[in-house]
């Protein structure tokens, strides 16, 4: 199962346009993301990214759901503890 987190874009590297990086905020975390599959993505939007590269572009409202559903997750109890 692969998981994708959405994170904020708050800046683009274009120096080189197939090199395209960009800085995204996960939560306060930044990390360079590749946004190689996503080059329509701009700063102040959000990306949902898996192993470093941005692989769809959300809006708002989407992230807050994906990140509200990790949330419900990771406060699950084991059902075996």
């Amino acid at each position: 199962m692969c998981l994708a987190v959405p994170g904020q874009i708050v800046s683009i590297d274009e120096s080189d346009p197939m090199l395209r990086n960009a800085r995204v905020s996960f939560g306060g975390m930044v990390k360079e993301v590749s946004l190689a599959m996503t080059p329509e993505a701009q700063v102040g939007e959000y990306v949902t990214v898996h192993a470093g590269l941005a692989i769809s572009v959300v809006d708002e409202e989407e992230a807050a759901y994906i990140l509200d559903a990790l949330k419900q997750l990771d406060e699950m109890e084991p059902e075996n503890a």
